[in-house]
């Protein structure tokens, strides 16, 4: 691969996963909730997320998924009901009307799971890694040297592109203490969520 090449992957990376979308409002909502380092914790897995993508797209897994077919729609279903999971703990915290300020933090791990899974289930990576990418790249003509520096674009671009935000909603969380507030953002994430665990469940593997 060339300069040019990996120049137009991390400007079209950086395009996208700049665009709010699931992963991104996600985010947000839980540097709002729960502060940076839980927010910070959720943005490793969304790049975890899509460096999996990435992988599957270099490497092209989804012929093994394919082959696969049975065992990864348990994983997907087991994924969608995962994040039905977080959106029913979300409403119900929403329906508890605390303040955002007196929330304890969420544990990294679980935050990081949180993140993780939410990649994985998001259409938006989703096409952007098996559909977009090899629009962008010769995937063919990629090598284990250009994979390593494909990974280390995509993360250095992401945590450039995430950082922000979950700083600017960490900062925001102090200033927004009200319960109603509170409940508004939790119901917002728990729709979020609910949405990407019913297109996990209900699209064609």
């Amino acid at each position: 691969m060339t300069t040019a090449g990996f120049l137009t992957y991390a400007l079209a990376l950086g395009f996208a996963a700049a665009i709010p979308g699931p992963g991104v409002v996600a985010l947000v909502a839980r540097a709002l909730a729960s502060g940076f380092r839980a927010g910070m914790a959720f943005a490793v897995g969304l790049i975890l997320g899509d460096l999996t993508f990435l992988a599957a797209a270099v490497f092209g897994l989804t012929r093994v998924a394919e082959a696969l077919g049975d065992v990864f729609v348990v994983v997907r279903i087991g994924a969608g009901l995962n994040l039905g999971y977080l959106a029913v703990q979300l409403w119900r915290a929403a329906a508890r009307a605390q303040p955002v300020a007196a929330r304890k933090a969420d544990r990294p791990l679980a935050s990081f799971l949180a993140g993780l899974t939410v990649t994985l289930a998001n259409p938006k990576t989703i096409v952007f890694y098996l559909a977009v990418l090899p629009t962008l790249l010769d995937l063919r003509t990629v090598t284990r040297g250009d994979f390593a520096t494909l990974v280390a674009v995509t993360t250095l671009v992401l945590v450039a592109v995430m950082t922000p935000y979950a700083a600017l909603a960490s900062r925001a969380r102090h200033a927004l203490q009200s319960s109603a507030f509170h409940r508004r953002l939790n119901r917002g994430a728990a729709a979020i969520m609910a949405g990407a665990a019913i297109w996990t469940v209900a699209r064609r593997a």
